[in-house]
């Protein structure tokens, strides 16, 4: 698949994911921030199935969507995806802006919606701000997905199992906030649909504007043992 094509279908899956999460946005101000279709279903049934070991692996699992552990995770990925010093840095450093930009706009939004979050008397955890789209649920979302690009790129074969791994982490960070009670089913929903949205407007930016010979960068093997045959 060449650059047009990434951009193309980055694009394209970005608009259908900003599409879905306008409509929910709209819908939670539209119901003032009330629960939405499945919400107090999910809310009911995660009260009602919390015994301590499920407690303490579900608190350790939301732990990792927070805080130091996904820019570790992205520059990390950024590092392994280039090929020559130079690329290693950009890549770096270009995850890290997108992860940090994504948390920018995601606060943004919740400020913009304003909705609140389930009663504290079914928390059994930490939580702060507003609760639509959720914050722990994008930001391992966005984080999940540029490490499964850099999967990609450094390993084209035998990448199925480490892109479904990071991705069912990923999908239960998410989760890990609803069993926990600190957030409704839709603001996990709307924290999926948003870091997919974002994820897909930078990697059309970076297919089309990023210089092609950035991008194709790559050490060249070949080099030192040229150099050694040299006369």
């Amino acid at each position: 698949m060449n650059r047009e094509d990434v951009a193309e279908l980055a694009g394209s899956v970005s608009l259908g994911a900003w599409t879905a999460f306008g409509v929910l946005s709209a819908v939670v101000i539209g119901h003032e921030g009330a629960p939405l279709f499945t919400d107090e279903d999910a809310l009911s049934w995660s009260v009602a199935h919390r015994p301590d070991m499920a407690l303490a692996v579900t608190r350790g699992l939301t732990a990792t969507g927070t805080g130091v552990i996904p820019y570790a995770l992205v520059v990390l990925a950024g590092l392994l995806t280039g090929r020559t010093a130079r690329g290693r840095l950009l890549a770096a450093t270009l995850a890290t802006a997108c992860l940090a930009a994504g948390q920018g706009l995601r606060y943004g939004a919740m400020e913009l919606v304003s909705r609140p979050r389930p009663a504290m008397s079914n928390w059994a955890g930490n939580a702060s701000g507003w609760s639509f789209p959720s914050g722990h649920t994008t930001t391992a979302a966005l984080t999940a997905g540029l490490v499964i690009l850099a999967i990609c790129v450094r390993a084209p074969h035998g990448r199925t199992p480490l892109c479904l791994a990071v991705g069912c982490w990923g999908a239960l960070v998410g989760l890990t906030r609803v069993y926990l009670g600190v957030h409704w089913f839709t603001d996990v929903v709307g924290g999926w649909l948003f870091a997919v949205g974002w994820l897909g407007v930078c990697l059309c930016a970076a297919a089309r504007w990023l210089p092609a010979r950035l991008v194709a960068e790559r050490a060249d093997p070949a080099g030192p043992a040229r150099e050694r045959t040299r006369p």
